[in-house]
């Protein structure tokens, strides 16, 4: 039977004990609530956002809102797809079986679908991941591919290393294959994600992702090194870090207050669209925020902020204080 090289570090075995640690604080904030449907959402359009932006698609995290919720957007036809293709397959992992290699490519053809020839399948040619003009990897021959992911279905459904640490050989041994003719980047983390989720449900919508997409160069890097060493250890540490990483940065209890407040202010006045409650939270947060920094925050150009300012002046949920230069917002809306 096929076991994927790797080695068991001091790393390795700090970094399950802190995500652990972290799993057991975050279950018990949450108590037995369950995440609300509203940030379930808001953290897989993260996801989405974050995952299609490492394989260079410029949409902005707004237009991947929008684009869920069913408006309207302007952009690359391709990448709008690209994002549709990714609501599907995601809306679609409560049904899929993480050990099951029929529902990968059944998740594959959602992803890709009508993207790429022969979504769904795997490749029938060989494929070579470049950097710029140079090629850093060259996968095996397309005639090995059904073996070896045979192989690596069997490993990860019989192995009895930890689901944190199986999780990412799985993912690290997925881009070494490269079974697609295109998608695997985006494939290898969704999978990853379907893994860890089959072990704690919390991990089906913290958005590791974003943090990936923060260290993009290191996750090549990491790859790229384990390529050269044979073996994936430096990868799998890397994603733990990932992971413990996102736990660390994740406020569930602040998360859910936000979006109490948000239920709040659209029930009350559903004219707020969610650019504009963007811009509401960020002045909520931080009276003294200007223009500009909503602007790089949102992706939104100016024109656009101050129409939802004036909205939301003009509905009474702020009042600018002092000058705008020196002043700052007041949030005139009952939160509490």
């Amino acid at each position: 039977m096929y076991i994927p090289p790797y080695k068991i570090t001091d790393k390795m075995m700090r970094l399950l004990s802190e995500i652990s640690e972290q799993v057991g604080i975050i279950t018990m904030q949450l108590g037995e609530n369950v995440p609300s449907p509203l940030l379930r959402k808001k953290n897989q359009i993260k996801t989405i956002h974050s995952s299609l932006a490492i394989e260079h698609n410029s949409l902005s995290l707004q237009q991947v809102t929008d684009i869920i919720d069913g408006k309207r957007v302007l952009g690359p036809p391709d990448e709008i797809q690209e994002v549709k293709n990714a609501i599907e397959a995601y809306r679609l992992m409560p049904q899929l079986d993480a050990f099951k290699e029929k529902d990968l490519l059944r998740a594959h053809g959602l992803m890709m679908n009508n993207l790429v020839r022969g979504a769904g399948n795997y490749r029938q040619e060989g494929v070579g991941v470049s950097n710029g003009q140079r090629i850093i990897h060259t996968a095996p021959p397309a005639s090995r591919v059904p073996q070896l992911m045979s192989d690596l279905f069997h490993w990860v459904s019989t192995t009895d290393a930890h689901p944190l640490i199986h999780s990412c050989v799985f993912h690290y041994e997925f881009e070494f294959i490269h079974p697609f003719i295109d998608g695997n980047g985006r494939m290898g983390r969704f999978w990853q994600t379907m893994l860890l989720s089959r072990w704690k449900g919390i991990f089906a919508w913290l958005p590791v992702e974003t943090i990936v997409k923060d260290h993009q160069q290191e996750y090549y890097n990491a790859i790229a090194l384990c390529d050269a060493a044979g073996e994936s250890t430096v990868f799998v540490e890397f994603m733990l870090e990932c992971l413990l990483d996102t736990m660390l940065h994740y406020q569930p209890q602040e998360e859910e207050v936000q979006d109490k407040v948000q239920d709040k202010v659209q029930d009350k006045f559903p004219e707020v669209s969610d650019s504009a409650w963007s811009v509401f939270n960020i002045i909520r947060q931080n009276p003294k925020t200007t223009v500009n920094e909503m602007c790089e925050k949102l992706a939104l150009k100016e024109r656009q902020i101050y129409k939802h300012i004036s909205k939301l002046k003009t509905l009474g949920l702020i009042v600018r204080v002092g000058s705008n230069k020196t002043g700052y917002w007041k949030v005139t809306f009952d939160t509490e």
